[in-house]
C-alpha cells in the first residue's frame, strides 16, 4: 500500500464534508497521514450513524446494514475481502486499531436501532457514551501514537466530554426523531416530564437537567486535561484542540442557557483559529 491508498475518493469527499468543522480544525494539526487515517475513522463512524439516524427502512432492515458492517471488520480483521471496510485496511495495519473498538461503536448505533432512546436513566447513558464516543476516542489515540494507558484514559474522559456536549447541542435535532439523551434523574430532579422527547424539551425547566449534564462534561474535560498535563506521548494537539474546542461551545450553550426557544451554537471561524493558535501549536 501507499500513501495514496489514504486519499481514495471516499476519504477525499468526507475532508471536503468535514472542511471547517469543529472536527476538521483538530484534524489538521495532524501530520498528513495521521491526518487521512483519522478521516477513515470518522467515515467509518459516519457510516454507521447514518445507518443509525437516517430513518431509513425498518429496524429489522438498519440492523442487518449494521450486522453487514459487523462482518464485513471481521473478515478485515481474518484477512478476507471486507467489503465495504476495506478502506480501514491501511490504518488498521498501520495504527494497530483494535476490532472491539470498530465493534463497539456498531454496538452504540444498535442501541439506537433497537428503539428511540428517551430519559435513559445515567447508567445507560454512560454506556451509551462509551460505545459511540470513547470507543472512537480508543481508535484515535492508537493514530495518536499514545500508550495505551494514558491514551485509554483520556479516551474515556474526552469521548464522554465530547458526547454529553453533542447531546445538549443536539436537542432539538434529537427530539425531531423521536430521542432524548438527557438522564431520566435528571428530568425527575428538575419534575420534567418525559413522556415524550418534544414535551420534555419544550419545558423551560429543562434548562436545570442540561446544566447537570454540563457539569458532567465539565469534570470529564477536567480529567482530559489532567492526562493532557502529564505529557504523554504521541500527537496530544489534536485532542487537546479537540477538548478546547468543544468546551468552548459548551461554555457558549450555557452563556445563552437551554430553555427554549434555542439557537444552535456555531463558534465563529475567528474563534476556531484561535483555539487551534492557542493549543495547537505547542506539544
Amino acid at each position: 500500500m501507499t500513501v495514496s491508498d489514504f486519499e481514495s475518493p471516499e476519504l477525499r469527499a468526507v475532508e471536503q464534508k468535514v472542511a471547517g468543522s469543529s472536527f476538521y480544525s483538530a484534524m489538521r494539526v495532524l501530520p498528513k497521514e495521521e491526518r487521512h487515517a483519522m478521516f477513515a475513522i470518522y467515515a467509518f463512524c459516519r457510516a454507521v450513524d447514518d445507518i443509525a439516524d437516517d430513518g431509513i427502512g425498518t429496524r429489522e432492515q438498519r440492523q442487518q446494514l449494521l450486522e453487514q458492517w459487523r462482518d464485513d471488520v471481521a473478515a478485515l480483521y481474518d484477512g478476507r475481502d471486507a467489503g465495504q471496510a476495506n478502506f480501514l485496511a491501511r490504518a488498521v495495519t498501520r495504527y494497530g486499531l483494535r476490532q472491539e473498538d470498530f465493534f463497539a461503536i456498531i454496538d452504540g448505533m444498535e442501541m439506537d436501532v433497537a428503539e428511540d432512546i428517551c430519559a435513559p436513566d445515567l447508567f445507560k447513558l454512560d454506556v451509551y457514551c462509551d460505545r459511540v464516543a470513547s470507543a472512537v476516542g480508543r481508535l484515535s489515540v492508537k493514530v495518536f501514537g499514545m500508550e495505551e494507558k494514558p491514551g485509554f484514559r483520556l479516551a474515556h474522559h474526552l469521548g464522554r466530554a465530547l458526547q454529553l456536549t453533542n447531546i445538549l447541542r443536539d436537542l432539538d435535532e434529537d427530539a425531531a426523531i423521536g430521542r432524548l439523551y438527557l438522564p431520566r434523574e435528571f428530568l425527575d430532579e428538575a419534575k420534567v416530564s418525559h413522556g415524550s422527547p418534544r414535551e420534555a424539551i419544550d419545558n423551560p425547566a429543562i434548562d436545570g437537567p442540561c446544566r447537570m449534564v454540563a457539569a458532567l462534561a465539565h469534570e470529564h474535560y477536567r480529567k482530559t486535561n489532567d492526562v493532557l498535563r502529564e505529557g504523554p506521548r504521541g500527537q496530544i494537539r489534536a485532542p487537546r484542540v479537540m477538548a478546547a474546542v468543544y468546551a468552548a461551545i459548551l461554555q457558549q450553550m450555557e452563556q445563552q442557557g437551554w430553555a427554549p426557544p434555542r439557537a444552535r451554537v456555531h463558534p465563529s471561524k475567528a474563534k476556531l483559529l484561535l483555539l487551534v493558535l492557542q493549543h495547537g501549536i505547542a506539544r
